[in-house]
């Protein structure tokens, strides 16, 4: 493998069945146990470059392509470049190529879809009370909406952060 490659999802599959690479899958841990390659090695992106990583030939892979690639610059720039691609397309592409992904039993929920629940379950008990209780109820449904406008503009999802915290999204890999 030549310097930072971008491997197609039919490429990476057939170099990790030889054995010739070594893929280490920058996601979140909630997100890695959702949904892995198999044989693949969770070191988040704000560990890459300081925790010790598999051996030389590395694929990165995330959940769209976007981490990984970040990923494989911050490794070029301190020197660990050789030898380094990163997964086209993420494991979006992964799964959409039909290829085989391994399951935690019992994982929790990806973050997005419970701050959808939550975010939509705020909004809906903001609008009945405010129809049952009291009329001002509805500055809850206000107030989820102006996060949810902040958040997609921001890249800031408090609510995300806040739901990161729960027991039940605290995984170990």
């Amino acid at each position: 493998m030549t310097k930072a490659l971008r491997l197609s999802p039919h490429e990476l599959a057939d170099q990790h069945r030889s054995g010739r690479v070594n893929i280490v899958d920058v996601r979140e841990p909630m997100e890695f146990v959702g949904g892995s390659i198999p044989g693949s090695r969770n070191i988040p992106l704000a560990q890459i470059g300081k925790v010790p990583l598999p051996a030389a030939p590395l694929v990165l892979v995330c959940q769209s392509g976007a981490r990984s690639e970040r990923g494989v610059a911050i490794l070029r720039s301190r020197g660990q470049g050789e030898s380094l691609a990163d997964l086209e397309g993420g494991l979006l592409a992964w799964e959409a190529a039909r290829l085989p992904l391994e399951r935690r039993r019992g994982a929790p929920l990806p973050l997005m879809r419970q701050v959808q629940i939550s975010a939509g379950a705020l909004v809906l008990i903001g609008v009945v009370l405010s129809q049952t209780v009291a009329p001002g109820w509805i500055w809850l449904s206000g107030f989820v909406g102006a996060g949810l406008i902040f958040a997609g503009i921001s890249g800031f999802c408090g609510m995300a952060r806040l739901l990161a915290l729960l027991p039940w999204n605290r995984v170990r890999v």
